[in-house]
């Protein structure tokens, strides 16, 4: 399994992805989210690059992936082939790019949906692509599934995930709207990101965090593993501890807890 996460608000669009990958009893690390355009290198992994630098290219387009890590290489080396080739088409918006993506993922599925199914597996390559090319007005996300066919994000809902999802859908649902700070922004995904490698034993460290801004529309790229982020870890476990011990005492403490003495509460909100 995977964790990708995709968020678009007022400043900007972010992306999160995990680097853990299991296969049977092995556990190894790779990066699934790659840069893909006319003036990227093509298949980038991002993690190979200094943390915190700005990337080349801001006619680059992202693809994260949830799936069988073979039809996720196969359908992305199919994508930077017609990218270089002679006669590709000029990618203008980010449909144009999600177009071509689907192209090479139904080939991929013509090619291998057969065999794939005499194995016992399913073909079940998830993708989030996102970026912002010429003729977008902002940066933007689409959320590809195996078939082909996908949906966008928006205002409304500004955020998309693929992989393991559950976990940390909370969080973002609570915490996150589009008009929310790009830095608070980048704390909920990890939030997310944590809650679910917590519960999930095929998400992991190290992760991949990208940033588009909608002011430079440049890509920047960082890349941190389990002790870069233990201070915030420490953090969010502390308080998490410190609120449950200060949430006002629910209706069930004195039927429940012996000797306990009851208090007049005051509703602060309904949630």
């Amino acid at each position: 399994m995977t964790y990708c996460l995709a968020i678009k608000v007022e400043e900007g669009l972010l992306l999160l992805a995990d680097g853990r990958i299991t296969s049977g009893n092995q556990v190894t690390n790779a990066s699934k989210v790659s840069l893909h355009g006319p003036t990227q290198n093509t298949a980038q992994n991002v993690a190979a690059t200094t943390a915190g630098s700005a990337l080349p290219g801001k006619q680059a387009f992202s693809v994260m992936t949830s799936g069988l890590r073979s039809l996720r290489d196969k359908t992305l080396s199919y994508l930077d082939r017609d990218l270089k080739s002679p006669d590709a088409p000029k990618l203008r918006t980010m449909l144009d790019a999600v177009a071509i993506y689907s192209k090479c993922l139904r080939q991929v599925a013509e090619e291998d949906r057969g065999a794939i199914s005499e194995s016992e597996l399913s073909f079940n390559l998830h993708a989030i692509v996102a970026g912002q090319l010429s003729d977008d007005a902002t940066p933007t996300a689409y959320l590809v599934y195996p078939e082909g066919n996908w949906i966008e994000i928006g205002r409304r809902t500004p955020y998309l995930s693929i992989g393991s999802t559950a976990y940390g859908k909370p969080i973002l649902d609570r915490g996150l709207t589009y008009d929310t700070p790009m830095l608070t922004a980048l704390k909920l995904a990890y939030l997310s990101f944590d809650s679910t490698r917590l519960s999930a034993a095929d998400v992991g460290f190290p992760i991949d965090v990208l940033t588009l801004s909608s002011e430079d529309s440049g890509w920047r790229q960082a890349h941190y593993d389990y002790d870069d982020l233990r201070d915030q870890r420490v953090w969010w476990n502390e308080h998490l501890k410190q609120l449950a011990n200060e949430m006002p005492d629910g209706p069930w403490a004195e039927r429940l807890v012996p000797g306990h003495d009851p208090k007049r509460l005051k509703l602060v909100s309904d949630d």
